[in-house]
């Protein structure tokens, strides 16, 4: 059976699963003629290098024995493509009388869906490695470890160390007061460093001990008890922190840090555009969603823009997510690429017969672990919650929800670990936009739509899952998920509004939305034009033609820059949206007359201003005590200069040049010619 140029193997696990061959091809439209294999990773192993042969993609519906069919292609050398979905845990071991069939085709059309690769960097880690500790128990572990890893030990409290025999490791004294880098590259300054001496007989003596040292290594081992050294430190690849109280801790550490050596491939999660960046402007603050959002500290602002350190990034998508630009784009996968398999999954369902769809959203590693354990050892999941696996579930943001809210899910369940419920927050957040769009268009039950399952317990999950109430799910529409952030939510929002109960043109959102317009209060306005040379998502603009401001709705991120750099303080913004086309058209917010020069008729600044500007000076200040001074402010810049130029108190006048004395006028004056009597006297 082929999809897409693929062929997919299929297999029934011993039959334990129950397949239906022809049901599957003909839901996920495939071709060639169908086939389940009872035993395919070992009886039945030929007809896999069979398939390999052509040197075409492979899709196998198996993901447990993917190690022995990499291992086989390997030895067959096989040059195309392999890639591998799970039906079995996912679908094929759920309880119940329906069957998984639309399901396991709703899968199996995902898992064919090409994704653009994302960007890898290198990182390269030497071995070298510091220990920081306290005592004997850690010159214990930098013991065990010197044999791996180039181990220096820095002890934090010496009191009860023996001094060692011999010399396996360097031995020092002192705490980090600040750590910073990454796997291969890490930097650390040290307070009270002080070298072991090698005289130290019944306890350690040392030397010569300072403040402010500094070191570099590619590996921590932190045993210290102390606070982390950075923010999301479990985030931080090459930096191990373990309590030192904990023996099985320690030696699963010291397990996975000794294999951390050589060059590492990691992706790079995150893309980013200064140019649409809403941070700030001219050293004012507007947005700081990814500052915020980041628990990795891999985020650091620069001026205007903020700074995303690769080597850094764990991959989470938080600030993806919160991103009112798109400024900050996840790249594993792209946007676009997500949201194509979630709808390739959700069609797919619905034209095999699926009813009542529900999207569970998990990540890979922890997620699937629970379904797993699920299908294992209870009920699994229903026949009708898709699973959708996501590198993080943090990444999701509220153009994604809507988006497979109009694919026709019934409900949406985002299951996140609970370790680190201040994670969730940014997630949330864009859970509670999502809602308001929902309520604000009169769809019932907006809070059982979505729904953030923060649990690890497999049972609980299970339970949480099957005890679902039905809702009614929107008839389902797609489009294209094409252009930036913005774009791609626009158009999801806008099949939401022509699927619902209620079809307001402006609907409320929440304090905080990246969604709204703005108001400025005329009588206070200057029109002096600073909101609109700060707007990062140029959502504000001038006229050549005459003094206004124009605003697009549709563009603005509710920053709040132009509010922030207003000198007079009259703009205020608004949440809400806007579903009309008025929101993508340029209106006026404020305009005034121009002003015409008296002495040229050219127009500059406005009207107000400028009467402002003589009731307050005219006949007040020295400079405009007569008429004719008061007409200089009612001028142009250029008229201005003249008129001060044609003035018998020119400002700019000077006396009268002398004329250059040249070699001739010497000559002739020694000559006596006429007129030159007092040239030389006056030398």
């Amino acid at each position: 059976m082929k999809l897409k140029g693929r062929t997919v193997l299929l297999c029934n696990c011993e039959q334990t699963m129950s397949l239906d061959a022809d049901a599957i091809n003909k839901a996920i439209e495939g071709d060639g003629a169908p086939h389940i294999h009872r035993h395919l990773c070992r009886t039945e192993i030929e007809a896999y290098a069979k398939a390999l042969a052509p040197g075409e993609p492979v899709l196998v519906a198996c993901t447990q024995e993917a190690p022995l069919f990499r291992e086989v292609a390997a030895e067959n050398g096989a040059t195309g493509e392999l890639s591998f979905v799970n039906i079995r845990e996912r679908a094929g071991w759920c309880a119940g009388r329906a069957k998984p069939t639309a399901k396991i085709a709703a899968l199996i059309a995902e898992a064919s869906v090409e994704i653009k690769p994302t960007g890898i960097r290198t990182l390269t880690s030497d071995g070298t490695c510091l220990v920081y500790g306290a005592g004997q128990a850690a010159l214990e572990v930098a013991g065990r470890l010197a044999g791996r890893l180039n181990v220096s030990l820095l002890l934090t409290d010496p009191d009860d160390l023996m001094p060692p025999a011999t010399a396996e490791v360097q031995i020092y004294r002192g705490s980090i007061v600040r750590a910073e880098g990454h796997l291969g590259r890490f930097e650390i300054t040290v307070d009270g460093y002080a070298p072991m001496m090698p005289s130290s007989k019944s306890a350690p003596d040392f030397l010569m001990a300072r403040d402010g040292a500094k070191s570099q290594c590619g590996l921590i081992f932190d045993m210290s008890g102390r606070a982390a050294l950075f923010t999301g430190h479990e985030k931080r690849d090459g930096y191990v922190r373990v309590d030192p109280n904990d023996p099985v801790g320690l030696a699963k550490a010291m397990f996975d840090i000794a294999d951390m050596v050589g060059e590492f491939e990691k992706p790079i999660y995150v893309t980013y555009e200064a140019d649409i960046c809403a941070h700030g402007r001219n050293g004012l603050v507007g947005c700081s969603n990814c500052l915020d959002a980041c628990p990795a500290g891999a985020i650091a602002a620069e001026g205007d823009i903020v700074l995303i350190d690769s080597d850094v990034c764990a991959g989470c998508g938080s600030c993806s997510a919160s991103c009112p630009t798109g400024a900050v784009s996840y790249a594993y996968p792209r946007r676009e690429d997500l949201i194509a398999r979630m709808q390739t999954l959700t069609s797919a369902y619905a034209k095999a017969g699926g009813k009542r769809p529900v999207l569970l959203v998990h990540d890979d590693r922890r997620g699937g672990a629970l379904i797993g354990a699920m299908a294992r050892h209870g009920r699994g999941l229903p026949v009708n919650v898709l699973p959708f696996s996501v590198f993080t579930v943090t990444q999701i943001g509220h153009e994604f929800l809507a988006a497979a809210l109009i694919a026709g899910v019934e409900r949406i369940v985002l299951l996140a670990p609970p370790e680190r419920p201040e994670e969730l927050a940014p997630l949330e957040a864009q859970v509670a936009l999502t809602r308001a769009f929902l309520s604000g268009l009169g769809f019932k039950s907006a809070a059982e739509r979505l729904k953030i399952l923060a649990e690890s317990d497999p049972d609980k999950v299970e339970a949480a899952l099957h005890e679902q109430p039905k809702i009614a799910a929107l008839s389902p529409a797609t489009f294209s998920a094409v252009g930036g952030k913005r774009a791609i939510a626009r158009n999801a929002l806008a099949k939401l509004h022509e699927a619902a109960p209620k079809r307001p043109d402006i609907i409320a959102l929440p304090e905080g939305a990246p969604y709204g317009s703005l108001t400025i209060k005329t009588e206070g306005c200057t029109l002096c034009l600073s909101c609109v040379s700060c707007c990062p998502a140029d959502a504000l603009h001038d006229s050549p033609e005459r003094p206004q401001v124009r605003f697009i709705e549709s563009a603005c991120v509710q920053c709040g820059l132009c509010a922030t750099t207003c000198p007079e303080h009259v703009i205020s913004l608004q949440s809400r949206y806007n579903f009309t086309a008025d929101a993508m058209t340029p209106r006026v917010l404020h305009e005034e007359e121009p002003f015409e020069c008296v002495r040229c008729g050219k127009t500059f600044g406005t009207r107000s201003t400028v009467e402002r500007v003589m009731a307050q000076l005219a006949g007040k200040h020295a400079m405009f005590r007569d008429p004719e001074q008061q007409k200089l402010m009612q001028m142009c810049d250029d008229c201005r200069i003249i008129t001060q130029a044609e003035s018998p108190t020119n400002p700019f006048a000077a006396g009268e040049r002398p004329r250059v004395r040249t070699t001739e006028d010497y000559l002739a004056a020694r000559e006596g010619a006429p007129g030159m009597e007092d040239f030389l006297k006056d030398d």
